[in-house]
């Protein structure tokens, strides 16, 4: 067995298509209704230009396989954050800065890495990491 990437992340939003937009106008996801017997009122996916499922939004009331107490916006346990391997740097500050987020930067000289972090809508943080971007 071995782990080959990152299937995708799943958020419990107390906004779900807001928290949709959130990531599909910032990160360019393709936001496609989830399988049944989800509905688009209680979950939305969000897609690479690959197909590859990035994020999976779910509204509060989402029927679930695995269910637990999730409180949007508190702390998330022990994920301190969720890191993507991006390009595009640049067009991601014009992206923040029109929407007027606040975000961190931070330079690692030895390695050539660019990262940006942002929290989403409901309080997770992002690590946006540029490597030779």
């Amino acid at each position: 067995m071995r782990v080959n990437a990152l299937d995708h992340v799943n958020i419990i939003a107390e906004d779900l298509h807001g928290t949709a937009r959130f990531y599909a106008e910032l990160l360019s996801l393709e936001i496609l209704d989830a399988p049944a017997p989800l509905t688009r009122d209680t979950a939305q996916w969000l897609y690479d230009a690959d197909g590859r499922a990035i994020f999976h939004i779910n509204s509060v009331d989402c029927i679930r396989a695995y269910d637990r107490a999730v409180e949007p916006g508190n702390v998330t346990g022990a994920i301190h954050h969720v890191a993507l391997n991006c390009s595009g740097y640049d067009e991601i500050i014009r992206r923040l800065e029109d929407r007027s987020l606040d975000f961190q930067t931070n330079f690692v000289g030895a390695i050539g890495l660019k990262q940006i972090f942002v929290s989403d809508p409901n309080g997770v943080l992002l690590e946006l990491n540029f490597f030779g971007d």
